[in-house]
């Protein structure tokens, strides 16, 4: 059957299938996924709430925040902080509106890959889809390793508001501290993920309730007590002080970083597609509500940390400058590691999030064969319900990866920047065939947009234009130490010549792609 007569001849409405007369297929959502080639293995517990919660702990604001706040400090200061903020999320609303679209129509957890192979002209779905699957795994695992190494960062500079009598932090922070604390957090996120499982949807509306109450504890408690005064809203609002070294525009665009990192995992809730009641309608309202929401609790975090915002010149060199300013703002070390807790424990849950995710990504590349021993990662545990080798094998590469931190201190830099770039590309491949094929596929869909999807379509493909070079950019400039530099682009390179090449090697003799 030709590529349009297939998209024409099924239209997905909700958690059914319908024909072209209209007359129901299917009325369940393993039904429609049945129809759509695969056999249901996975439980299907998470309700419309319940999925918009995961996906906010997959960004865990203002967890994803605080870890790379460094970025806009140095880029732009408060204006980079607050308005590129704003900016980013408007932007991801168009991405997470576009993402949507399209899963309401291919519901799976192949997420972006699959929907690359259903929408890709026959001559190029297999090479296209197996990119954007490679890149879409890619992402998936980077940035999991980036929000436990990133959380790891955060512990040691929490840890360090208590000092000794020489002024310096408590914990030194070499290599192997750091590396055992990143493996504790990587063996704990996994264990609650595998173990935990049928409790996952709790944990993530606790951490709705939790994030909210921490960030109101955070916001009362530094603006009252404001031990070093307070900033007029006019500095908050639009003071722009550039600490790069680029010029002011540049600048700008690579304090993102810092916005780009935190909804960089919008699209990966697509991946639990097959764990939901009705994913053509709950997965793609979630992922537009999630935003939204995030962009609001992203406001309430930040704005009040500007306005207590101590001298930014003291700031640029540290890694973690979250830790310090609430210090500052409190007054004492207890206190500010007290307003530090909950930002740890959401860490932890954003970690197992990803986990989870992860997982499910990579379990679902492995069952169309894309993976090397796919027989393995595929399969799924009857006694957790969980893909259990494939978590294991994203675990072990993140623990090895994570070993890079021995040889040089910029790998977290290096990661948090291909994962958003690795995410970002996997997340713009189906949104651009579909825009080529005239978003034929998507009319009729669930969640269709209409002309608003031009609009949404072309705004996420340009974001993805500018992330692509912008991240693989350095901090700041000139680069005059080497472990300064953003290696970003060296990963990105490497894993994508290595997809490519395996692919010219055994994929386009053997790989067929999903079914169809």
């Amino acid at each position: 059957m030709a590529l349009a007569e297939r998209k024409k001849s099924v239209s997905i409405s909700g958690d059914v299938i319908r024909t072209e007369s209209g007359d129901v297929v299917a009325g369940s959502a393993d039904e429609v996924l049945a129809s759509l080639g695969y056999t249901p293995e996975l439980s299907r517990n998470r309700s419309t709430l319940q999925v918009a919660f995961m996906s906010f702990v997959l960004a865990s604001i203002p967890y994803g925040l605080a870890t790379t706040l460094t970025y806009p400090i140095i880029g732009g200061g408060p204006v980079n902080i607050i308005w590129g903020w704003v900016a980013v999320s408007l932007i991801i609303i168009c991405v997470a509106a576009s993402l949507g679209e399209i899963t309401s129509v291919y519901p799976t957890a192949g997420g972006v890959y699959y929907q690359t192979f259903m929408l890709a002209p026959p001559r190029w779905r297999r090479i296209s889809a197996w990119i954007c699957g490679w890149l879409y795994v890619v992402g998936n695992v980077t940035i999991t390793l980036a929000v436990n190494f990133g959380s790891t960062l955060f512990l040691v500079g929490c840890v360090n508001v208590f000092e000794n009598d020489q002024g310096e932090g408590v914990l030194a922070g070499d290599p192997y501290q750091v590396f055992l604390i990143f493996l504790g957090i990587t063996l704990l996120c996994n264990a609650v993920s595998s173990l935990g499982n049928r409790w996952l949807p709790i944990l993530d509306t606790f951490a709705i309730f939790w994030t909210f109450a921490g960030v109101i504890a955070i916001i009362v408690c530094i603006l009252a007590i404001a031990k070093e005064g307070r900033r007029d809203a006019n500095w908050v609002f639009t003071h722009f002080e550039v600490n790069s070294g680029w010029t002011p525009g540049w600048s700008f665009m690579v304090g993102l970083l810092h916005a780009a990192y935190a909804t960089s995992s919008t699209g990966m809730i697509i991946s639990m597609c097959e764990e939901v009641r009705a994913p053509a309608t709950q997965v793609p309202k979630a992922m537009v509500l999630t935003v939204c929401l995030n962009t609001v609790a992203g406001l309430l975090f930040m704005i009040p940390l500007v306005f207590v915002l101590p001298e930014i010149s003291d700031l640029i060199l540290l890694a973690q400058p979250v830790p310090t300013i609430i210090k500052s703002a409190v007054g004492n070390a207890g206190g500010a590691f007290g307003l530090l807790i909950p930002l740890l424990v959401l860490a932890i849950i954003c970690g197992i999030g990803c986990t989870t995710a992860s997982s499910r990504c990579i379990y679902a590349f492995a069952r169309d064969g894309a993976i090397p021993g796919s027989d393995m990662w595929k399969k799924v545990d009857p006694k957790l319900d969980v893909p259990l080798n494939a978590m294991m094998l994203s675990m072990v590469v993140q623990i090895v990866l994570g070993a890079i931190y021995f040889g040089s201190s910029v790998a977290f830099s290096a990661f948090s920047g291909v994962g958003v770039i690795a995410l970002t590309a996997a997340y713009a491949t189906p949104i651009m065939v579909n825009m080529m094929d005239r978003r034929q596929a998507v009319r009729g869909a669930s969640f269709y947009l209409g002309p608003f999807g031009w609009f949404c379509n072309i705004v996420a493909l340009s974001w993805s234009l500018l992330v692509i070079p912008l991240f693989c950019m350095p901090t700041s400039v000139p680069v005059v130490d080497p472990t300064l530099m953003n290696y970003a682009s060296v990963v990105f390179v490497g894993f994508t010549m290595i997809s490519l090449i395996w692919y010219l090697v055994w994929g386009r003799k053997h790989y067929t792609g999903p079914p169809t």
